[in-house]
C-alpha cells in the first residue's frame, strides 16, 4: 500500500508542475482597454471560431484534463492518509 501512496504523490507531483507549466504558457485572455473601445464585434473572426484546434484551445483542454486529474488524485491521497 505504501508503494501505491508513492506513486500517487509523485504523480500528484508531476501534475502540479505541469499545471503550472501549462497556465503560464498561456496567452493572457484579458484585451484591455482595447476591448471596450472596439466591442465585441472583434471577436467575430475566422481565429476565434477555430480556436479549439488551436495552440490556446488545445492549452486550455490539456489544463482542464490536469486540473481534473489533479482534483482526483488530491482526494485519493486524502483518503489515503486518513486509513
Amino acid at each position: 500500500m505504501d508503494a501505491l501512496k508513492l506513486i500517487c504523490t509523485i504523480v500528484y507531483l508531476l501534475v502540479c508542475v505541469a499545471i503550472v507549466v501549462i497556465v503560464l504558457m498561456q496567452d493572457s485572455k484579458s484585451e484591455g482597454l482595447s476591448s471596450a473601445i472596439t466591442g465585441s464585434a472583434g471577436s467575430n473572426s475566422y481565429w476565434s471560431k477555430n480556436k479549439g484546434r488551436s495552440k490556446e484551445g488545445m492549452l486550455s483542454k490539456v489544463t482542464i484534463i490536469l486540473a481534473a486529474c489533479f482534483i482526483v488524485l488530491s482526494i485519493v491521497l486524502n483518503l489515503s492518509v486518513m486509513q
